[in-house]
């Protein structure tokens, strides 16, 4: 007991210095990086703190609860439906929410609307379609359900390399919203940033598990609900409770005027537009992380359930977004408190909301939507996290390399492990795209998820004539079109390699990779004449009416 207690105090103080040793830093003037300096904000400080030690005490508690596999890859199946609905919420309103769509609606109008349509129109789909036969199949990651009927040792280690492909790319957009955050707050170096969160996101997950992220996504939704509502009420008592004022506020503000309340300024013909919606659509079907929370829940009518909250609360903020980006134009676009003597705004646009806040609450509001910020981030990379780490330790070493063969306890010794490795990954990561608008990057997640995870798993739960071949041609065709045109298209070949013209003309690559996905795991499956083939369609019969009926599920655990 005294050394546990001994090891709980050095994470206490471990936590608490990260945090602190940065505004002393800042205090020293040893401020080094691209962002101007700012003036120490105590309340943002003392938010931070607060944060920090709650969810501290909530991954002491949740540890203690934390011992088996289960536990710590889906909290026992125990989590309650309506607060995993929240918990999913908070998992999917990253800081790509609340600080990119703000900033794409601050700097495009209305084609920054786009992307909210795309991915709230995703949910209707994983609502009806996916999420109980999900529930009925899987153990703890989507993998499972695809590698159900099929050769594991084939299936899972493919099937990991995407998800992974997946996670690091949203971790990715978490981190430079993380990094701009605190840059923005203490003037501090980017670097220092993005270690500090990432070894806050290390000690939440390798101790607390899937209990600890679930009620760290579950408050800083709430959280941030909250905050979006009363930022969008302060807006509107600036403008008298009048909409129309807010929005024509906007287009008089704005350089591009009406435009920005038009359509097309973006994405400026047919099949940008299909391959952005394909993009959202699939791509948000093929997010592991969001798939592994439909597992912490007992059976598949709390999944369902847990997905019909999730989709109304993620609903009613993506409108508060709206009105904080129009609102954002009004207010801050020429106003000098929050631009550089060069006309630039002072972190970047991605800082719009809190500049928003700034204006509008001072110092106290700035200090809590930030405060609300840095949870969302760490929320979901929490998330990320466990994700990556049950991908590793369940699908790459347990099922694939040890062969099902492995205690638990060295199971849960390899996910931990694999914690920290992802905490590596992503501050190397976070470096090499720190300039990259953490829209777009997440974005490019969504397109690897979109192209090889979610051909498979829809074809697996709906088709009988899936067999391994056909699965690994449209995990390994979607993976290395949806990559290979990313690099060859403007997101790398123009804005990160400054050259005019790109290759591949469209930003997103699904409208060539997911058709690519289906249609090669069509045609190599019905091509299969193997025996094992053969097995593999028949027995599409039992796992239809397990999909069905959850026959066979296991039991949740209490919390």
């Amino acid at each position: 007991m005294m050394l546990k207690n001994k090891r709980w105090s050095l994470i206490f103080m471990t936590a608490i210095s990260l945090f602190l040793a940065p505004s002393l830093v800042w205090a020293a003037g040893s401020i080094s990086g691209d962002v101007a300096k700012q003036a120490l904000n105590i309340p943002a400080i003392v938010i931070f703190i607060l944060f920090v030690l709650v969810t501290l005490v909530i991954t002491y508690w949740a540890a203690r609860r934390t011992s088996t596999a289960k536990e710590f890859y889906t909290a026992g199946g125990g989590i309650p439906a309506w607060q995993n609905g929240v918990a999913i919420s908070g998992d999917f309103l990253s800081a790509a929410t609340l600080l990119g769509i703000t900033s794409s609606i601050y700097i495009m109008g209305v084609d920054g609307l786009a992307i909210i349509a795309g991915t709230l129109g995703a949910w209707p789909v994983v609502l009806f379609l996916i999420a109980e036969r999900l529930r009925n199949l899987g153990r703890f990651t989507f993998i499972d359900v695809v590698s159900f009927r099929l050769s594991a040792s084939k299936i899972r280690p493919l099937a990991a390399i995407s998800s992974l492909f997946v996670l690091v790319f949203y971790l990715i957009a978490q981190l430079v919203g993380a990094g701009k955050l605190v840059q923005l707050l203490f003037g501090l170096d980017y670097l220092v940033a993005i270690i500090s969160v990432s070894l806050l996101m290390v000690i939440y997950v390798a101790f607390g598990g899937m209990l600890a992220a679930t009620w760290v996504q579950f408050i800083k939704s709430v959280l941030l609900v909250a905050g979006g509502t009363l930022l969008a009420l302060l807006l509107l008592i600036q403008f008298d409770f009048d909409l129309g004022k807010i929005f024509s506020s906007a287009v008089e503000t704005h350089p591009k005027g009406a435009s920005i309340v038009e359509v097309g300024g973006w994405l400026k013909d047919p099949l940008s537009v299909i391959s952005l919606g394909m993009t959202l659509l699939f791509g948000f079907i093929g997010l592991p992380h969001i798939l592994m929370r439909l597992f912490t829940v007992k059976d598949a009518a709390a999944s369902r359930k847990s997905a019909f909250y999730a989709i109304s609360i993620i609903g009613y903020f993506q409108l508060l977004i709206i009105l904080i980006g129009f609102g954002a134009i009004s207010l801050i676009m020429f106003n000098g408190d929050y631009h550089d003597a060069a006309g630039n705004m002072i972190g970047g646009n991605n800082m719009a909301v809190l500049h928003v806040s700034h204006l509008l609450g001072g110092d106290i509001l700035l200090g809590f939507i930030a405060a609300v910020t840095f949870a969302t981030i760490l929320a979901v990379v929490s998330g990320l996290t466990i994700s990556a780490a049950a991908t590793i330790a369940h699908d790459l070493y347990a099922g694939t390399f040890a062969k099902g063969k492995v205690t638990e306890k060295k199971e849960m010794l390899v996910s931990k492990i694999a914690v920290v490795g992802t905490g590596i990954l992503a501050i190397i990561m976070g470096i090499v795209f720190e300039h990259q608008n953490v829209v777009f990057v997440s974005n490019l997640a969504m397109a690897v998820a979109a192209s090889a995870n979610a051909p498979v798993l829809i074809m697996a739960m709906f088709w009988s004539g899936l067999t391994t071949r056909g699965a690994m041609a449209g995990i390994i065709l979607g993976l290395s079109s949806s990559l290979l045109l990313i690099v060859l298209g403007p997101q790398v070949m123009v804005d990160v390699m400054g050259m005019e013209k790109a290759i591949f003309p469209y930003a997103y690559p699904t409208v060539v990779s997911v058709p690519l996905a289906f249609l090669s795991i069509w045609y190599f499956s019905i091509s299969d004449k193997s025996e094992s083939a053969a097995k593999e369609r028949l027995t599409y019969q039992d796992q239809f009416v397990m999909s069905e009926t959850g026959i066979g599920v296991q039991d949740a655990v209490e919390h």
